[in-house]
């Protein structure tokens, strides 16, 4: 049963009781006296009930709600009032601590107490920059990793951040704080050799990093020289790993040594070199010897073409000498321990020596020769400026025994010299002359 069906119970109970329609309770509070008989009022219907329950609570509801906003409306007035007697100081602090010399100026000589949050800050930023940059010249300065550089580099741009924030207008101004209420010096030579030493710290970051990077690269280039040797199939492919494998390794002996990268490729130099001589070995050395065989038989080359169509002249056996002593010298380059190349060398080296010795023999024969004639040619003018006028008058033993010297020197001019036609006329002139005089 609802609540209206028990209220329209009750309301049809009483009006079943009281059939007059007079309320006693109602009787009971008027005062004494003739009343006019009430008109007996009929029973409400359902509906009606329910439409003054509805208008009841829409009464109240109406005054709970106007009842706060009464409170509400005094209580935001309030805070109104407090943010405004708060937020004047504030902001008269906030204006004084403007980062603008022109109101730092006037604050600082008329309410240096204003500038609290100021030396505050720069208090702080101060101290930090000083701790960060030790750590970042610890860091940088003796680095053991790419770990400790990144941090230090990072430690450095904190360092610059706390730094830019100071206030260096009024450090200008007023190089040194002191007051009886904040006790910190803070000095502009302190922030100069700050600065200088990030400068210094940045210059230091520069050169790691460019080290760093010319050991990554060259690094790569090692190993992708050495997966194209190994996977080359031809000799011009495994000659140019080679190269480029070789250019790696002395490209990492460039790095500075001062530097962690520098440090770090000396360590792995040694074992590159070793692998490269195992991967490579024998190849690398045949390489090399058939490089130096190469250019020895380029000289011998030369020699043999500048020794054809003998006779020549002392000076062109000396410049045949010379090649022929070129190509020795790189046969004599080649070391035993390359077996393969070293047998080949020797056996070029034999013939090499013996063509230098015979081209030794031509040169000097040639110089004799030529000395031979010169001395046969010296008696020849000195026996035709004796012989006198008077053929009664000549002494025949003693141009005998001249024309005998002259042909002795005749005779030892060598065949195959430049100066044996001549010689050989010389001699068939002394010899005829000689038979003469017998």
């Amino acid at each position: 049963m609802t609540f209206l069906h028990k209220i329209t119970k009750k309301f049809s109970r009483n009006n079943s009781q009281n059939v007059s329609g007079i309320n006693p309770s109602v009787i009971s509070q008027q005062p004494t006296g003739l009343k006019q008989p009430a008109k007996p009022s009929q029973p409400k219907t359902l509906a009606e009930l329910e439409q003054e329950i509805a208008a009841q609570g829409q009464v109240s509801s109406i005054s709970h709600q106007k009842r706060p906003s009464k409170a509400n409306k005094g209580i935001g007035t309030k805070l109104i009032w407090i943010a405004i007697l708060i937020g004047i100081p504030v902001g008269m602090v906030w204006l004084a601590n403007l980062p603008y010399p022109i109101i730092r100026r006037s604050v600082v000589q008329k309410a240096p107490f204003l500038l609290l949050p100021s030396y505050m800050s720069m208090e702080q930023h101060y101290r930090q920059a000083l701790a960060s940059i030790e750590q970042a010249e610890y860091l940088i300065e003796k680095p053991t990793s790419a770990a400790d550089l990144a941090l230090g580099e990072q430690q450095l741009q904190q360092t610059k951040t706390h730094l830019d924030n100071l206030p260096i207008g009024l450090v200008n101004d007023w190089p040194e704080y002191k007051y009886w209420w904040y006790d910190w010096r803070f000095s502009v030579y302190g922030l100069n050799a700050a600065r200088r030493q990030v400068g210094q710290l940045e210059a230091k970051v520069f050169q790691e990093k460019n080290a760093q990077t010319l050991l990554t690269d060259n690094s790569q280039a090692l190993l992708n020289a050495k997966q194209q040797y190994q996977i080359a199939t031809t000799v011009t492919d495994k000659k140019s790993a080679i190269a480029a494998w070789r250019s790696a390794l002395d490209k990492l002996e460039e790095i500075p040594g001062q530097t962690l990268a520098g440090k770090t490729a000396q360590n792995q130099l040694d074992a590159y070199k070793r692998d490269f001589k195992e991967v490579v070995g024998l190849a690398a050395g045949n390489e090399r010897v058939s490089t130096l065989i190469t250019a020895a038989q380029q000289f011998s080359w030369q020699a043999a073409k500048a020794g054809q169509n003998p006779p020549h002249t002392v000076t062109e056996w000396e410049q045949i000498e010379n090649l022929w002593s070129e190509a020795i010298n790189r046969l004599k380059q080649i070391s035993s321990e390359d077996l393969v190349g070293y047998a080949e060398a020797q056996k070029l080296l034999a013939t090499y020596e013996t063509n230098l010795g015979q081209v030794k023999v031509r040169r000097q024969a040639e110089a004799d020769s030529v000395q031979a004639l010169a001395t046969a040619q010296r008696e020849i003018e000195s026996l035709m400026a004796s012989i006198p006028t008077d053929p009664k008058n000549l002494d025949r033993n003693r141009v005998i025994s001249q024309l005998h010297s002259i042909i002795n020197q005749l005779e030892k001019v060598e065949k195959g010299t430049t100066v044996y036609l001549k010689a050989q006329e010389l001699l068939l002139s002394a010899n005829n002359k000689f038979k003469q005089l017998q």
